[in-house]
């Protein structure tokens, strides 16, 4: 409701001002309530419960969206761009009203700030509200450089070239400060996206060390080795892992006990929720891939 509202009279302080900043700026509040929006759907969709034909939810719901609201802060950044691009080198010359930007662009922020701080609470703790998140926050960066852009247009900017300070058209401060905030936008979500599509790819999720954690199943009196390993994310805060135990023939104690210790491993140390394990005496029969590439390693390899 804070953005959405704050968007209209950004929109309106745009047409007036001439500002390219500002126009940004509103559209991008668009998409930011937009994609608070769609994080408020994901959640709802994702709440409903796992049926036969979808035995794990709906829980990817939340992973999708945030890779929707990625994609759409990339698009936002080549828009920012391109309109800069013509302002810059287009036969128009650019001209902003300082003050009307100066005054809509302090009030972006601070809305911007607000719904950063909302935000924030549970960012760290799903990816689709840290989606909605990086909307806010560009967005939040976007009302800096106006403020920045406006700031100096008041300052230093003249209607006579000639008079122009340093021979500067500062004017032009408006569409290069759109560019530096679009290269600001893409940096900082870039994270989430890799995030975003070690999941969909069903990767190793980052916190966790599968050589380490392989290792330490190991350990456990009674197991020989452990092969076939999956580990994945299927939403935030939500791991599962899979596994082939071998266990050593002469071990005198029982399969549950050797089941039990490996699942708190799992659970305990490396706060996997959903774990999944086949025990056996014997390899001969197992159908699945053996990869065992954690006996390579000792802890997890370096990124060189």
């Amino acid at each position: 409701m804070l953005i959405a509202t704050y968007m209209l009279a950004e929109v309106v302080g745009g047409v007036i001002s001439g500002s390219l900043a500002l126009i940004a700026d509103a559209g991008h509040m668009l998409t930011d309530a937009a994609a608070i929006a769609m994080a408020l759907v994901a959640m709802w969709i994702a709440e409903r419960v796992a049926t036969a034909e979808r035995t794990f939810g709906y829980e990817r719901t939340e992973v999708l969206a945030a890779m929707l609201n990625t994609v759409a802060l990339w698009l936002i950044a080549g828009w920012i761009v391109f309109e800069a691009y013509h302002r810059t080198f287009g036969t128009e010359e650019p001209h902003v009203d300082g003050l009307p930007v100066l005054i809509v662009g302090t009030g972006g922020l601070l809305i911007n700030i607000a719904a950063a701080w909302v935000l924030h609470r549970s960012a760290g703790h799903s990816m689709n509200v840290e989606g909605a998140f990086q909307h806010v926050l560009a967005d939040l960066m976007g009302s800096v450089g106006v403020i920045i852009s406006a700031v100096l247009i008041l300052s230093f900017a003249t209607d006579n070239p000639a008079d122009a300070l340093w021979g500067f058209n500062w004017f032009l401060v408006d569409p290069i400060l759109s560019v530096l905030i679009a290269l600001l936008i893409l940096w900082s979500s870039r994270h989430l996206m890799v995030t975003v599509m070690n999941v969909l790819l069903e990767g190793t999720p980052q916190h966790i060390d599968a050589y380490a954690l392989c290792n330490d199943i190991e350990e456990v009196e009674g197991v020989t080795l452990i092969h076939d390993v999956h580990i994945w994310t299927i939403t935030s805060g939500s791991e599962a892992f899979t596994a082939h135990v071998l266990v050593d023939p002469s071990y005198q104690g029982g399969n549950e006990q050797i089941r039990t210790q490996v699942q708190n491993i799992a659970h305990n140390q490396y706060g996997i929720g959903h774990v999944t394990l086949q025990l056996e005496n014997t390899a001969s029969s197992c159908k699945e891939d053996h990869h065992v590439d954690h006996l390579l390693h000792t802890s997890r390899p370096s990124a060189s």
